[in-house]
């Protein structure tokens, strides 16, 4: 059985939008889809680390915690051996405690891929594939929200081309979730629960590609 890590926020966490509900397992993203690959015969089991409110690189000044970089390399290890890790981050670092744009975003992505390479992995264990996706563009947020994600939707501009960019430059594979959809109309951030069944959808002939069942 291989394992893959799903590292993301709270648009794989599966939040509600404008609630502080959490969709099931089975209708966020990284649960549907290891429910899809099982159903195609590629035993896997998806290990979610998704936390809201975690950015790239950058702390949250307002609650601990929220720095990818801080627990990665941790989780790498506790999840190893490792087929595959999925960075589902970016949202967050355009939050208006902070004053990022897209290639601050995309350099905060590559120090994370920089961290899963140089993991402590167990000796023998295979360095894992790396996937990177690219979020959906934040539009102007509304409901709950919006105050925090102030003129987010100008700061995150050029994100996808800037995160592809780095996935290229480092040698990973790149999905933008964008391809299949954008955030949900709710709140201009995060994801409907049919809006994860279209990111699973998609992710599914991906994940078959690069890992090999």
């Amino acid at each position: 059985m291989k394992q893959i890590l799903v590292y993301g926020d709270s648009l794989s966490w599966g939040i509600i939008p404008d609630t502080r509900n959490r969709l099931a397992f089975e209708h966020r993203w990284p649960g549907s889809l290891e429910i899809a690959l099982n159903q195609k015969g590629c035993a896997c089991r998806i290990v979610e680390n998704c936390l809201n409110g975690r950015r790239t690189v950058w702390g949250d000044p307002l609650k601990a915690g929220r720095n990818g970089s801080e627990t990665l390399s941790q989780a790498v290890e506790s999840g190893s051996p490792l087929a595959l890790v999925i960075i589902a981050l970016g949202t967050n670092d355009f939050q208006s405690t902070h004053q990022n744009g897209a290639d601050a975003s995309a350099l905060g992505i590559a120090a994370l891929i920089d961290t899963i390479r140089a993991s402590p992995i167990e000796p023998g264990m295979p360095t894992p594939a790396i996937l990177i996706l690219a979020p959906p563009t934040i539009v102007e947020p509304r409901g709950a929200i919006a105050s925090k994600f102030n003129a987010a939707h100008e700061r995150c501009r050029g994100h996808v081309e800037a995160y592809r960019n780095v996935s290229r430059s480092k040698a990973v594979h790149f999905f933008d979730i964008n391809s299949v959809t954008g955030p949900s109309v709710v709140d201009g951030v995060h994801l409907d629960q049919n809006q994860h069944a279209a990111v699973s959808q998609a992710l599914l002939p991906v994940v078959r590609t690069i890992v090999s069942f």
